[in-house]
C-alpha cells in the first residue's frame, strides 16, 4: 500500500488542508442551518396543531404562526 506524503510546508500542503478546511466549514454551515430549519418546521407544527383558544392564550394568531417562529430572522 502506498502512502502519500504532503509536507505541510508546502504550498501544496498548505493549499489542500486550507481547502480541506473550507469544505468541513461548509458542511458544518449547511448541518447547522438544516437543524435551525428542521426545528423552526417542527415549532410549526406543534403550534398548528393547538386550537385557537389555545394560540389566542399566547397572543398568536393562526395566520401569523409562522411569522411568529420566525421572528427573529424577519425582524417581527
Amino acid at each position: 500500500m502506498a502512502f502519500l506524503h504532503i509536507d505541510s510546508g508546502a504550498p501544496v500542503g498548505r493549499a489542500l488542508r486550507e481547502r480541506a478546511r473550507n469544505i468541513l466549514a461548509a458542511m458544518k454551515a449547511s448541518l447547522d442551518a438544516y437543524g435551525e430549519r428542521r426545528s423552526r418546521i417542527v415549532e410549526i407544527r406543534h403550534l398548528q396543531a393547538k386550537s385557537d383558544a389555545e394560540l389566542a392564550r399566547m397572543g398568536i394568531r393562526r395566520d401569523r404562526i409562522v411569522h411568529y417562529v420566525f421572528r427573529d430572522k424577519l425582524g417581527f
